[in-house]
């Protein structure tokens, strides 16, 4: 039986177990898990006899590196477990104590492997050469060994690793108080709903009353999110500008010429290819403009508000989709990627994998997690909406992606780069999408579903580049010594959305604070990421619909490459080339399809 949307949050204990995940997949009991803790610790002492000694032979570099693999795999393993468990209810002071306990054991792990790297980059590459050739079992780390090379002078000696390392869970501070602040503390007023019944405002629900066709009630969560984010705007101001700070600190001691060029080497991307994705989106917001009037004259409305923005342009054919038949929606629309592939998705729906609904204290939001040594994870919060069903089929496929690199790769390249992880994900919505519009012969179904593609390419594309340019802007300013205050963070953020919006909407001054509620404005330049992982799930996914099996092999390859090359040419095996602004382009134009499609359906 589904769980019904409750007026209050319940308790953890009071969802149904069959919609929770089964992190007892990982550990069974919390003493396995301190098992595991005490065995990092023991792989700790034994990897240090290897300090000083890489440059003896290669069966001793073979040898530090497998237990590497070890060390690592089974500290992400008890890592992992205590975040996920003090996800579920952030308030719970156990699994506290356990995820602060992990993220000690993760630093000092991370201290005492500081010495391989270094010792790694000081042996001539023609000694490390001839130890591969020696020793064979040496060759699977051979892109691990060109990407040390490749980065050769951004890296330190072995004590200033090692500082670098030890200031981690500092320099994570600001992330974890937000964190904090933002899943366990922070409380919202009630909202009268349409049927002038009080509900409680959460983060998990906040969409939803946006999506209300009663205006009221989208203008009353609007401000009661925002007044109260607004509240705490100095003491969120000061968390976020800790994060800026933490970013050029590690940029400027790793030899970088700013935050920016750090964040985007690790890809091997250079920063002309994010300020071509601003460029390219800053040409084309006449577009993005066309659609808003669209939206103005759909809705009735004279003035279009900030509020206004997410409520659909056609009525809902359903008002509530069902988590059981979200699933077989998904799966539906996934059939084009193969039997391989679903059976993996059935697995995942099945057996553990997925928490579904939103309690007191649970981490807002949706994310895929999970460890090499076990099966991936999904959290949603789902609410039954259309959104929620995209969600659900996005973190997916993370979740598939993860399936496939951890089956196909060793360890030290089963970590794929959050670039290609966002592919994965946005191919299964770009796929669920098509599904719906060749499935429905209505009309205004067929609006509803074309607004809501748009509305993801605006979430996606436009607002997530939004995102990306208010972080150049910040990072910039801080690396120019200017002053970075509430008053800064509010009128930069406010003048984006006005370049962004204010042709066509009344850009409400509320909306000066959200950057305060973004999580991902702790992970820098984290979010171009989602703009461009669409552009490329937009080529892959045509693909796939018109090419059949052979874009499935590449798209399944691409998959299970993990991170043994770069992200740009693991993409260009699966046939897109992200290092011009035309793939950028395309999507664009597709959006323009697609808006041209609605604005003879409801224009």
């Amino acid at each position: 039986m589904e769980k019904s949307v409750g007026k209050t949050l319940p308790k953890r204990e009071n969802i149904e177990k069959k919609y929770k995940w089964k992190l007892e997949d990982i550990y069974p009991k919390n003493s396995d898990w301190e098992k595991d803790f005490a065995v990092s610790k023991e792989y700790m002492s034994e990897i240090i006899n290897f300090k000083g000694k890489l440059a003896d032979s290669p069966k001793k570099l073979l040898k530090c590196l497998t237990l590497y693999s070890k060390l690592m795999s089974l500290t992400d393993r008890v890592f992992v477990y205590a975040r996920m468990k003090k996800d579920e209810d952030n308030s719970n002071s156990l699994y506290q104590g356990l995820a602060g306990r992990a993220y000690t054991l993760m630093t000092d792990v991370l201290s005492s492997v500081s010495f391989i790297v270094p010792e790694i980059i000081a042996l001539p590459e023609n000694v490390l050469n001839d130890f591969i050739s020696k020793e064979k079992e040496l060759k699977i780390y051979q892109q691990f060994f060109n990407e040390l090379l490749r980065q050769k002078e951004h890296i330190l000696s072995e004590k200033e690793e090692k500082l670098l390392a030890l200031s981690s869970e500092m320099a994570g501070s600001s992330r974890e108080i937000f964190s904090m602040f933002n899943n366990a503390d922070i409380r919202f007023p009630n909202i009268t709903n349409e049927n002038n019944e009080e509900i409680e405002l959460t983060k998990g629900n906040y969409i939803k009353f946006l999506e209300s066709e009663n205006r009221r009630v989208r203008e009353d969560a609007f401000n009661a999110l925002y007044t109260t984010y607004g509240k705490f705007k100095n003491t969120l101001a000061a968390s976020l500008l800790g994060s800026i700070k933490a970013a050029k600190f590690y940029a400027s001691t790793s030899k970088y010429n700013s935050s920016l060029e750090a964040s985007l080497d690790s890809d091997n991307i250079t920063p002309d290819v994010y300020n071509n994705l601003i460029d390219t989106i800053d040409k084309n917001l006449p577009l993005l403009h066309r659609y808003l009037r669209l939206r103005k004259k759909a809705l009735g409305l004279e003035h279009l508000h900030m509020y206004d923005l997410y409520v659909p342009m056609v009525e809902k054919s359903k008002m509530n989709i069902p988590y059981e038949e979200a699933k077989d929606i998904v799966k539906d629309s996934l059939k084009p990627l193969g039997s391989e592939y679903l059976s993996y998705l059935d697995e995942g729906f099945k057996n553990g994998w997925i928490d579904v609904y939103e309690n007191r204290g649970k981490t807002s939001g949706a994310y895929s997690w999970g460890t090499y040594t076990t099966h991936p994870y999904v959290l949603l919060n789902y609410q039954g909406t259309i959104n929620d069903v995209f969600t659900l089929a996005h973190e997916m496929g993370h979740a598939i992606h993860s399936f496939f690199t951890n089956k196909a790769q060793p360890y030290i390249y089963s970590e794929y780069k959050i670039f290609v992880a966002e592919v994965a994900s946005t191919v299964n919505e770009s796929l669920l999408i098509k599904h719906l519009l060749e499935k429905t012969h209505d009309p205004k179904e067929k609006a509803y579903l074309l607004n809501h593609y748009l509305e993801q390419f605006r979430g996606t594309v436009f607002r997530q580049v939004m995102f990306a340019e208010f972080e150049k802007i910040m990072h910039e300013k801080y690396n120019n010594k200017e002053a970075l205050t509430t008053e800064t963070l509010c009128h930069v953020y406010l003048e984006l959305n006005k370049k962004y919006f204010e042709k066509e909407v009344e850009v409400d001054k509320g909306i000066s604070i959200e950057w305060a509620r973004i999580p991902h404005f702790y992970s820098s330049f984290y979010v171009y990421k989602y703009a461009m992982g669409f552009s490329a799930a937009t080529a892959i996914s045509n693909m796939i619909l018109h090419e059949g099996q052979s874009a499935v092999d590449r798209y399944i390859n691409f998959l299970k490459g993990g991170s043994s090359d770069y992200p740009l040419e693991l993409l260009k095996t699966a046939g897109v080339d992200l290092s011009t602004p035309q793939p950028i382009q395309d999507a664009l134009k597709i959006f323009e399809e697609t808006l041209s499609k609605l604005e003879e359906l409801i224009g």
